[in-house]
C-alpha cells in the first residue's frame, strides 16, 4: 500500500495493530477520522490516553475499574460469598447484561494455556484461594468458556479449593462446547449461570 503521507502511513500502521483491524480498514477509519472536526480526534486521544494511564483494577476482584474498588465490590447488596470466576471484563459485561447474577466476581486474566506460555502463576488464581482459605468465599462458580484451555483452568483451580471444603459448581452447558462467553445472548447465559451443576457433576458430561 503506496502513502502520499509519512504522517498518514504512521498513523494506519499504529491502527492496524489492533486486533481484527486489517490495514485497508485501518485506512478508512484515519481518513474518517482527517474528516471530523479536529477537536473529535482529540477528545478520543484524550480518552484513549486517560485510559491507559489512569486505569485501575479491582483490588478485590481484579476487574478493570477507576477506583480501588469496582462498583460491584463496592455494591453492599451484592452476595458476598458467591464468587463467579471468568476471564475478563468482557465475560463480567456479558453476565451483568443477564440481570440474573447477583454475587461477585473473580477475574483470573486470561486462562492456563502451556502453549502460550500462560501458566497459573500468570492468573490471578492465587488471590482467588486465599479469600477462600480467609472464609470469605462459600461457592465458587466456573463460568470459563467451554475449551480445552477454560476446562484445564477450571480443573486447577477445583483442585487447589477441594481441600478447603468449598462449594464449586459451572454455568450449565446451555453455551456450546469452543463458545465464549461474549458472544452467548443474554437468556442462554443467565439461564446457565441460574442452572449451574456441582463442577464435579461437570467433569462426567
Amino acid at each position: 500500500m503506496d502513502f502520499s503521507s509519512k504522517l498518514l502511513e504512521n498513523a494506519v500502521y499504529e491502527v492496524s495493530q489492533l486486533p481484527g483491524i486489517g490495514k485497508r480498514t485501518a485506512l478508512r477509519l484515519v481518513l474518517h477520522l482527517l474528516r471530523q472536526p479536529k477537536e473529535q480526534t482529540e477528545d478520543l486521544s484524550r480518552a484513549l490516553l486517560a485510559l491507559r494511564m489512569d486505569i485501575r483494577y479491582c483490588s478485590n476482584c481484579h476487574n478493570i475499574s477507576d477506583t480501588e474498588l469496582c462498583q460491584i465490590c463496592a455494591n453492599p447488596k451484592r452476595e458476598r460469598k458467591l464468587v463467579c470466576v471468568v476471564e475478563d471484563i468482557r465475560d463480567v459485561m456479558a453476565i451483568e447484561n443477564t440481570g440474573q447474577y447477583n454475587g461477585l466476581y473473580h477475574v483470573l486474566g486470561g486462562k492456563i494455556s502451556p502453549m502460550d506460555g500462560v501458566g497459573p502463576q500468570e492468573l490471578t488464581i492465587e488471590s482467588l484461594v486465599e479469600k477462600a482459605r480467609q472464609g470469605e468465599v462459600e461457592e465458587v462458580i466456573f463460568a470459563l468458556s467451554s475449551t480445552m484451555e477454560g476446562d484445564t483452568t477450571n480443573f486447577y483451580i477445583f483442585k487447589q479449593l477441594e481441600p478447603l471444603g468449598i462449594r464449586t459448581s459451572a454455568i450449565a452447558r446451555g453455551i456450546s462446547v469452543g463458545d465464549e462467553l461474549e458472544y452467548a445472548d443474554e437468556v442462554t447465559l443467565g439461564r446457565s449461570i441460574m442452572n449451574r451443576v456441582p463442577f464435579e457433576n461437570s467433569l462426567k458430561s
